[in-house]
């Protein structure tokens, strides 16, 4: 298939057919991944995203819904990820029973057994949210759509309703994914005495639309704060996936897949699973990046005392109200104590992460429990 995409490739590149470009530079980023070129797949990838949010054909805006006011685009067209998703047990089977009901939404139709194909994603920041919905998109093998809701809500009485309705009018016939990201900016609780009629308003249009919708078109909500959201809305999502920290286990494969994949270095994966306990999915991605640009620039070979040194930095910004790192032995006294007696690691493996021998981690405990 990759020849075959590289083909299409051309020939709307040829034709000056952007959209074309970007939904077959995503088949192609897709093929390069299964491959086993990933850096190929991100190069390609990160090309697609300078065009920037609007699409243009032949010096022509593509027919994207715009605000009124400002004629800015109300969705993105994203590429699809070239980072794989990490989930536990449940949301994975989560995650498999919304693509196969989607593959089969036809057959499920003519059966009466048809179900709306919408997801509701609820976690903190960084959990992987705009992640998840992009895998759907690439793995259903349509384009995927962003509309941030946040940014649509007009000062003007009806003009965010509008901008809703708009949104969905655009969504039929598209064979695409919507990930309507800060649901809860507009989808709040209708009888919340703070809100104005106009927000109530704005949610009943935004049920309409969920309404709306057919048995294949594929929508997905995306909110930090499932609390404000109105029970109606709730009703509307019949797929929902609670993202949290990754667990041990999925941070272990992070570390494995971000850091270790290209680099011949100690793995000591499991124990980096322990020591970023608590960390999101995007801080582990950001650290590994973090250690293998600085190996890279200073030319020299990564090591794991530098990836503990960043994480143990993370640490320390939140405990240690970003004193300076290491610059003492109270501070080393205070971070073997944190990964030996509370994260559970190997008096070795500590030692590993602060650059010191494993007598001098011995040390330190002995102080801490004698003092």
């Amino acid at each position: 298939m990759v020849s075959e995409h590289i083909a299409q490739l051309v020939d709307a590149s040829i034709n000056a057919h952007y959209s074309d470009i970007r939904r077959i530079g995503g088949y192609l980023t897709k093929d390069l991944i299964e491959l086993g070129f990933e850096d190929h797949a991100k190069r390609i990838s990160s090309t697609l995203r300078k065009k920037g949010v609007p699409l243009h054909a032949s010096g022509q805006l593509e027919m994207l819904p715009v605000d009124m006011r400002s004629k800015l685009p109300l969705v993105e067209e994203l590429p699809w990820p070239t980072t794989p998703l990490f989930l536990n047990e449940e949301n994975s089977s989560i995650f498999n029973r919304i693509i196969t009901d989607a593959t089969n939404s036809h057959r499920l139709s003519e059966m009466g057994l048809s179900s709306r194909l919408c997801i509701l994603l609820v976690g903190p920041p960084g959990t992987g949210k705009t992640l998840m919905a992009s895998h759907v998109a690439a793995t259903l093998k349509r384009q995927f759509y962003i509309a941030r809701l946040d940014s649509l809500i007009s000062s003007l009485l009806g003009e965010t309703a509008k901008n809703i309705r708009a949104i969905f009018d655009f969504l039929p016939h598209k064979n695409a994914v919507l990930l309507l990201d800060e649901i809860d900016a507009i989808a709040k609780v209708r009888d919340d005495k703070q809100e104005l009629g106009e927000i109530k308003r704005v949610v009943n249009t935004l049920i309409q639309g969920l309404d709306s919708l057919d048995d294949q078109t594929v929508v997905l909500g995306a909110t930090n704060h499932s609390h404000l959201l109105d029970k109606a809305i709730w009703r509307r999502f019949p797929y929902k996936i609670e993202l949290d920290s990754p667990d041990l286990d999925a941070r272990e494969a992070m570390w494995k897949h971000f850091l270790f994949a290209d680099n011949d270095v100690d793995k000591t994966s499991q124990a980096l699973a322990v020591l970023s306990d608590g960390f999101s999915g995007a801080e582990i991605h950001e650290l590994a990046m973090q250690a293998r640009r600085r190996a890279v620039l200073n030319e020299k070979k990564l090591t794991v005392e530098d990836v503990g040194s960043l994480i143990l930095k993370h640490i320390q910004k939140q405990s240690l109200q970003g004193s300076a790192f290491l610059g003492s032995d109270e501070q080393r006294k205070y971070l073997a104590n944190f990964m030996c007696m509370e994260k559970g690691l190997t008096q070795t493996d500590a030692a590993k992460f602060l650059g010191v021998t494993r007598q001098t981690i011995s040390h330190y405990l002995k102080e801490i429990t004698d003092a």
